[in-house]
């Protein structure tokens, strides 16, 4: 996860990004140029700030230095983004969000994002969210009201692009280190997972919906299962269901 560590505002003059704010947007660019380079879409959503949603798909998709790729990017801005997002995000895509810490809908996004296969990059201001909330977060820690329409804040996104495109350059760093530890037991880590399809009167498989697609998993140490539910899933066994309430960096 990036650096959760408190950045003052600079003094006029000064670097205004800082160099904590540098090395995590230097690091959610590395992840999310090698994203791309797997394939992905990159789904934009701002339920506080349409605009930016907006503004942030268009950096991609339309690039305005000679030479460089566009990217897919779309910006969900229905009244519902968290529906959205559970249809359109496919593994191996990216959630960028651009909003405080506090909505509710983006604070479900990420916490479901894992069973979705998706990364995400949550950009903004103010308080921060919990640490671990999202796999990349890109902080602007000021109480200003404003400072969402300032240029300090939407340089951070612009800068993103730039390092994406930076990393592309270098096609050495495109590839990706899959040495994750699992269990020595059974193979399998203990994974997020969205129901699909609660188990049957005469079944206690449920269907979900995980990173690496859709499976059936034994429920039957649950009480009861319902659509949408998250469920922690190990060796094809779900062992406990996340409360919606919970603290997203613990999931």
């Amino acid at each position: 996860m990036t650096s959760t560590k408190q950045q003052s505002n600079p003094p006029i003059g000064e670097n205004p990004i800082g160099e904590d704010l540098a090395a995590d947007l230097a690091t959610a660019a590395l992840g999310l140029a090698r994203r791309f380079h797997a394939g992905a879409t990159l789904w934009v959503v701002s339920p506080q700030w349409e605009p930016h949603a907006h503004h942030v798909a268009v950096e991609f998709v339309h690039p305005v230095i000679m030479g460089k790729r566009a990217l897919p990017a779309v910006s969900l801005v229905e009244p519902d983004p968290v529906a959205q997002c559970r249809v359109a995000v496919r593994p191996g895509d990216v959630i960028l969000a651009v909003v405080s810490a506090d909505e509710p809908d983006v604070l479900d996004i990420v916490r479901r994002a894992a069973a979705w296969g998706a990364d995400t990059i949550w950009i903004g201001a103010g308080p921060r969210p919990p640490a671990g909330a999202a796999t990349h977060v890109l902080w602007v820690d000021s109480n200003d009201p404003m400072v969402w329409a300032t240029g300090r804040f939407v340089l951070m996104y612009h800068l993103l692009w730039e390092l994406t495109h930076v990393v592309f350059e270098h096609p050495g760093l495109l590839e990706e280190d899959h040495t994750d530890a699992v269990c020595v037991t059974c193979s399998d880590e203990g994974r997020l997972a969205e129901v699909v399809a609660p188990p049957g009167a005469d079944t206690a498989t449920a269907l979900v919906r995980t990173a690496d697609g859709e499976e059936h998993v034994d429920v039957s140490i649950l009480e009861s299962v319902a659509v949408h539910d998250l469920l922690v899933v190990h060796g094809g066994v779900a062992l406990t269901r996340l409360d919606a309430t919970a603290d997203p960096g613990e999931r």
